[in-house]
């Protein structure tokens, strides 16, 4: 599977702790890790919590990224801007429990996490709590077990109604504020890590020409 991590600015001097928790358990586990930035509060690209529901939608329709992992100071600015993308089921997780009853009840594409309520002594250990309890084992078998049918259901009822309510992501980026779509995507690796990834050819073409880069695309 393929993991997106992207930091608000506001939490990016955690950047590094956060990556570093999501390596060590989601890589041995198989999996990849992408980070899209931020880096440092340094970075010149700034991401608000906006734009990483924005960046969201493009990683998860473009098949970028199968899951994103993301946050801000309370988590909860980014789980809104990740649930108003089209095909974007993200859940609010603050500790290992909401991380396993996300994964078997709802189980989504995407989580928000809050950076700074709460983020104390062993913040780190329960981040890794958190992504071992959604990536360590197969997400989506219902709890409790005997309510896994109707689950499974509600949550394609759920996708549906997404469908009718949103826009496709290719009509979404046609539309969006282009100032604010091209500050989601001028992280310093976003070109190097989308374009390796991405799988839907008609946001990739409009992702190119925004940001002007063939050779990348066609490496």
């Amino acid at each position: 599977m393929k993991i997106a991590l992207i930091v608000e600015n506001s939490q990016a001097a955690k950047s590094e702790v956060i990556h570093h928790a999501l390596t060590s358990v989601a890589e041995p586990l198989g999996h990849e890790v992408h980070h899209y930035g931020m880096y440092t509060p340094e970075d010149k690209a700034s991401l608000t919590y906006v734009m990483n529901g924005l960046l969201t939608g493009i990683l998860l329709n473009s098949g970028a990224a199968d899951f994103v992992v993301t946050g801000c100071g309370t988590g909860m600015g980014s789980m809104l801007a990740c649930n108003s993308m089209p095909g974007v089921f993200c859940g609010l997780v603050i500790d290992p429990t909401d991380a396993f009853l996300f994964g078997q009840i709802n189980d989504g594409n995407a989580i928000s996490m809050p950076y700074a309520k709460g983020f104390g002594w062993a913040a780190e250990l329960n981040l890794q709590d958190v992504y071992r309890k959604l990536f360590e084992g197969e997400r989506g078998l219902g709890y409790p077990k005997e309510r896994a049918e109707i689950m499974a259901k509600n949550r394609g009822i759920l996708k549906q109604l997404k469908e009718v309510t949103c826009k496709d992501m290719l009509t979404v980026l046609q539309n969006v504020d282009q100032d604010l779509l091209k500050a989601a995507v001028a992280g310093e690796k976003f070109q190097q890590h989308f374009f390796a990834n991405a799988t839907d050819q008609g946001i990739v073409d409009y992702i190119k020409g925004l940001v002007g880069a063939p050779a990348l695309a066609d490496a």
